[in-house]
């Protein structure tokens, strides 16, 4: 009776990866030496170095994805925040909480390349690949646009708060702005850099991540208070839904292969939601992860979703890597 009850309880206990699993953990990669907060991180295609903006840390980190390993840490920021690799310049841009703004450094040797003065609190980061511009959201309320060529800024554009997370939209020249402190959702025009409308978030506050299905019109846009995602009419600038997540969210993306979204939160989960058509929305898993575990990534083009995991008590800082089924 002993060994029956035994079997039962590890069997219960002891997580096998299948084929109806929607996120398979595949690989951890530790970041030695890396303590305090994690923020966003981008990826550079070309080469598969992973870029890790750990803030508390005042440095990026540089993964080898091919090797599965830590490279490098670079030093010289001040609470880097946002990331992202400007592909046809060769830079990767780092906005930094605290300091010069933007710091441009060479996606090749790493060294210094341009500084770009914003003002404080620089923040998320977006490539347009096809204008070669980066957009920067800054300050008490601004987004920039920059030439990452250059180390130049080329147009700003004031807003009612600080920006949080922004999407680009790649048929048009709409830019979709999360402004948690103005309980809005700010359109910018950037061919214009000019605010066209401001959409109100009513449903939920705090408006942190967001991300854009194009195809379908649709925005999600993560809320704290209380959680849950919003789902926006991106041509009316309606509601059309919302949905209960994981507490403290701070990422999400939607996989449009396979009409998902992923939704990365800080109370030690990600939550996996099916888009069912129609505007229907429903969890397709939870997965346990990691206390402050917040920020994340999700490229398209692996299959693959990158976690951010902080230093706490015994848990070292580290990137999870999850393949999307």
């Amino acid at each position: 009776m002993r060994l029956i009850i035994l079997a039962f309880t590890l069997a219960a206990f002891t997580i096998q990866p299948g084929s109806h699993d929607p996120l398979t953990l595949v690989r951890t990669i530790e970041l030695p030496g890396v303590d305090g907060r994690i923020d966003h991180l981008a990826v550079d295609s070309s080469t598969q170095r992973l870029y890790v903006a750990a803030l508390g840390n005042n440095t990026v980190e540089v993964l080898d994805l091919n090797a599965g390993t830590h490279l490098r840490s670079l030093s010289g920021f001040h609470e880097p925040q946002g990331i992202a690799v400007a592909a046809d310049s060769r830079s990767v841009a780092v906005a930094n909480g605290q300091g010069d703004g933007v710091q441009l450094v060479s996606a090749e040797d790493y060294q210094p390349r341009a500084a770009v003065r914003l003002g404080d609190d620089a923040d998320n980061v977006r490539y347009d690949g096809e204008a070669k511009r980066l957009y920067v959201g800054f300050g008490g309320g601004a987004l920039a646009a920059i030439d990452p060529a250059g180390g130049k800024v080329l147009g700003q554009v004031k807003l009612a708060g600080h920006p949080e997370s922004f999407q680009l939209a790649r048929g048009g020249t709409q830019v979709f702005v999360n402004v948690p402190t103005a309980n809005h959702i700010a359109v910018i025009d950037r061919a214009s850099m000019k605010v066209t409308a401001t959409w109100p978030v009513v449903t939920a506050r705090s408006n942190y991540p967001m991300a854009l299905d194009e195809a379908n019109h649709r925005l999600f846009v993560g809320c704290r208070r209380p959680a849950k995602v919003l789902v926006f009419d991106t041509t009316s600038g309606k509601e059309l839904a919302s949905f209960d997540i994981v507490g403290d969210t701070d990422d999400l993306f939607y996989d449009s292969a396979r009409k998902r979204l992923y939704i990365s939160g800080g109370e030690g989960y990600i939550d996996v939601v099916q888009d069912e058509g129609g505007n229907k929305l429903t969890r397709l898993a939870r997965v346990a992860t990691a206390s402050g575990a917040r920020t994340s990534l999700f490229v398209a083009d692996q299959s693959r979703l990158y976690l951010a995991v902080p230093h706490r008590g015994s848990q070292k800082a580290e990137i999870r890597i999850y393949q999307a089924q």
